[in-house]
């Protein structure tokens, strides 16, 4: 089977593209075979419609905090709302945000879902800043309408499996919470780029691989698209991919049987 790592972005174009990690494992490698990048969602999903057969990992959320969908009466069930959100313009669906927020508490703006607490990601309502809310709006309609088998929010019986994954549990397990990546080229380091490059040192090292149950089999040249990419989409989407095979070793892919389906999980191994 396939295995995708996919750094995503809400607004994909040639100077931030949709970064796609395609991979295979082998009894305990992981290969990583080819990195795509994607300048618009057309070709992104004519590229996942192509295959057959493969477990991808995406780096949005694919749903949002309970509480929000029923403060705002979204429906009972992740296709429910999912379906109502991919009905709206981008300018509805944040204006809808905006307003939901506007007469919050402070506090209580934003809310996280239980996955989110856990592995420290962020709201999935942000819309401002890191906006994986509009991640959400660009993301998860393309998904549901897809036919995908979005695990565990919902399932189907076509072959191709979406998981949600978050890169940022790898990078700081690796260099605790140093930045690594910037999208403004002004911030962009060689303090950031020496960072990465001990982040690959360090995924093909035989405690990443004890760690893991699994080493990864990268050569230099697609090693060093991680290092000199500064934006680190393509060394995200590494991660992402090394998350996604994680999965397949574990029972019901490591999603306890008691999360929240209407929110969504995050999955991979958490260090």
């Amino acid at each position: 089977m396939k295995v995708y790592g996919i750094d995503f972005t809400s607004a994909p174009s040639k100077t931030k593209a949709i970064v796609l990690a395609e991979a295979w494992i082998e009894v305990d490698i992981l290969h990583i075979e080819k990195f795509y990048r994607f300048i618009d969602f057309s070709s992104f999903m004519e590229f996942l419609r192509r295959s057959p057969t493969w477990i991808a990992g995406v780096d949005f959320p694919l749903g949002q905090p309970r509480k929000l969908i029923e403060n705002l009466q979204w429906g009972k069930t992740w296709a429910e709302y999912v379906q109502i959100v991919g009905q709206m313009s981008k300018t509805e669906f944040v204006a809808t945000l905006n307003q939901y927020r506007q007469d919050r508490a402070i506090g209580d703006r934003e809310h996280l879902r239980h996955t989110d607490k856990l592995t420290g990601a962020i709201s999935p309502m942000k819309i401002y800043g890191v906006p994986v809310g509009k991640m959400f709006f660009e993301g998860a309609p393309r998904m549901l309408a897809a036919g995908f088998s979005i695990l565990p929010c919902h399932p189907t019986n076509d072959p191709r499996i979406i998981l949600e994954v978050y890169p940022a549990i790898i990078a700081r397990s690796l260099i605790g919470k140093h930045g690594y990546k910037s999208d403004e080229k002004r911030k962009q380091t060689l303090e950031m780029q020496l960072l990465r490059q001990e982040m690959i040192n360090q995924v093909r090292s035989p405690s990443f691989k004890e760690a893991y149950s699994f080493g990864v089999n990268i050569n230099n040249a697609l090693a060093s698209e991680c290092t000199q990419d500064a934006s680190g989409d393509t060394i995200d989407a590494l991660f992402a991919a090394i998350q996604t095979a994680w999965t397949l070793q574990q029972p019901s892919y490591g999603i306890p049987e008691t999360c929240d389906r209407l929110e969504g999980w995050i999955c991979g191994k958490l260090i």
